[in-house]
């Protein structure tokens, strides 16, 4: 397990080993309060294309593992440790609380590669919408809840960018770039560094819209993040599709049928004293 210099203590895994003491670092972290932060990256990452990468961020260790998915393949999500966890339990288990920005394209790709069916994620994108005080008709990008949300300093948002902005040209066909790179073997040091930019800054962008939720957006949340869940596995879903810009929920959605909230209540376990 190689070390990579970052502000965030950032190790690739791409070997068994490497990924069996990940495992028992992540069985540390299990709790009900989200403490893994994900993303995934790959070559036109879908059903028809592949999973290059997957960048898991355990908040408590400040550790980011970036999983060479391409090199290890199955064994990424099959390999089981002493107690009987492996990646794919992880990311199946409701009660693991995981943290994720647009859960659909992500979840499409491990479901038709890895049969993989993600269970305990909260939508860090739908979190944003359901805490806006504006119109709810559209999602935000995870580049806009960083420039307006995120709690860093304005200099440290303006570097964030920055590096985004560098290694688009890295990934875009317009400027001679190609999203292959990820492909690309050992990794290049800037792709490394991009996958842990894309989770450094999820924790606090969770704080602050857990502080804004209310119970009731809460239920509604989770049930939208499910219902995206369900869609990504369907034959149907359209990863470039339009409509993925739209937000679930109308702009005149600002209050709740009192009954419906009850019965979210009741499925969703929550107890009032």
């Amino acid at each position: 397990m190689s070390a990579v210099p970052s502000k965030l203590l950032t190790l690739v895994v791409d070997s068994t080993d490497n990924l069996l003491s990940l495992l028992d670092n992540v069985q540390n972290a299990y709790t009900s309060v989200p403490h893994l932060y994900l993303d995934l990256e790959g070559v036109d990452l879908s059903r028809h294309g592949s999973i290059s990468i997957l960048t898991l961020y355990i908040f408590p260790l400040r550790t980011v593992y970036i999983i060479d998915v391409l090199r290890l393949g199955e064994a990424a999500f099959t390999t089981t440790n002493a107690d009987g966890i492996s990646l794919r339990t992880i990311l199946e288990a409701p009660r693991v609380k995981k943290v994720m920005f647009d859960v659909r394209d992500d979840s499409e790709a491990l479901f038709n590669h890895y049969h993989i069916s993600l269970d305990g994620v909260e939508d860090l994108q739908l979190m944003e919408l359901a805490t806006r005080k504006y119109s709810r008709k559209y999602v935000s990008s995870l580049a806009k809840c960083i420039e307006e949300d995120s709690p860093i300093p304005a200099a440290e948002k303006a570097e964030w960018k920055r590096q985004k902005e560098k290694m688009h040209l890295l990934f875009s066909h317009s400027h001679g770039g190609r999203r292959e790179i990820f492909n690309e073997r050992p990794l290049r040091p800037e792709i490394i560094q991009n996958c842990a930019n894309d989770v450094d800054l999820l924790p606090g962008l969770y704080n602050v819209y857990c502080n804004k939720l209310s119970i009731p957006w809460e239920v509604k949340v989770q049930n939208a993040t499910d219902d995206r869940i369900k869609l990504s596995q369907s034959p149907d879903y359209n990863p470039n599709g339009r409509d993925k810009a739209l937000g679930p929920w109308n702009d005149n959605q600002r209050r709740f049928n009192f009954h419906e909230w009850l019965d979210d209540i009741d499925v969703y376990g929550y107890e009032f004293m």
